[in-house]
């Protein structure tokens, strides 16, 4: 087992100006430094690094290729592809990642979201307990997939209110109807990653981060995984929200984030308290699958 510690000066978000290839590509090889730290693949590792020379090397601003060209802009650059796009997207417009405050065991997802406008910290509160919101990327699909208009208070107008401020925030081209949501990983996929995740923090395997948030002692308490399946590059954590310290959940819920067209996505798998799949993992909006996965039928009350 290994405890993680990274340095923590004041990394407080700034908006980077049009010269900051340099502060994005720092940021970047941070997020490699801190993969590699956590026994991450050496192919994720790598790619960051070269993403990280690339804009370093640019001979324009990042800045005014986004503006110009949206994240597709940057996606064609050498080396970049979909999720380091958005990734630099983000540290553009924002001038921090949630990735990188992932990692470092600093995320604060409910700062995160109560920046947005039209969210604010009990709304985001909301949104992370009933949708299990805690990313822009998670916020920008529930607001499009129609989970946000069907929560009490989300109007047709906030909602759109809301996804145009995320498309400035995340470097989106405006459009009028909005892109089909990327397919999800199949079921049984998910699962594999929760269980391999329990049983190396189970076994005391994995490196161990110092989360901030809820922690008082800054102790290195926190498992962290990071594993690919097929194309797709996992990190798996324990749920360290306000609501799974309330209800004793820090070591039952697992949070699975994964490299998606949209950016970062994420699945919530808990042991099911109630009804047929009571007593089994389940993917948090999946139920349905997961009976057919488990071969149970419904009662009624899950």
């Amino acid at each position: 087992m290994t405890h993680v510690t990274t340095d923590r000066p004041d990394r407080a978000p700034h908006r980077l100006a049009d010269g900051g290839n340099a502060d994005v590509a720092r940021h970047l090889d941070d997020v490699a430094a801190l993969l590699e730290q956590q026994q991450a693949n050496p192919f994720r590792i790598q790619a960051y690094r070269n993403a990280a020379e690339t804009v370093r090397r640019l001979p324009q601003p990042v800045a005014q290729i986004l503006r110009a060209e949206g994240t597709e802009g940057l996606d064609r650059l050498p080396g970049i592809g979909p999720a380091l796009a958005h990734a630099i997207a983000e540290l553009t417009v924002t001038g921090h990642l949630a990735l990188l405050d992932r990692l470092r065991g600093e995320s604060d997802p409910i700062a995160l979201l109560a920046s947005v406008p039209g969210v604010g910290e009990k709304t985001a509160q909301r949104l992370q307990d009933e949708l299990d919101v805690d990313s822009l990327e998670e916020l920008e699909a529930a607001a499009c997939d129609g989970r946000l208009r069907a929560l009490p208070g989300f109007g047709e107008k906030r909602v759109a209110g809301i996804r145009d401020a995320l498309a400035a925030r995340l470097g989106r081209r405006r459009r009028r109807v909005p892109e089909v949501e990327p397919a999800e990983p199949p079921l049984a996929e998910l699962l594999e990653v929760d269980r391999e995740y329990r049983e190396q923090a189970l076994a005391g395997t994995l490196p161990r981060i110092a989360p901030r948030r809820f922690n008082a002692r800054n102790e290195a308490w926190l498992p962290v995984l990071h594993t690919v399946r097929d194309d797709r590059q996992y990190t798996a954590l324990f749920s360290n929200t306000a609501r799974a310290h309330e209800l004793g959940k820090t070591h039952d819920w697992v949070v699975l984030y994964y490299d998606a067209d949209g950016g970062q996505r994420q699945s919530t798998v808990v042991t099911a308290t109630q009804g047929a799949l009571r007593g089994r993992r389940v993917v948090r909006g999946r139920e349905a699958e997961c009976r057919a996965y488990h071969g149970v039928e419904s009662d009624g009350s899950d």
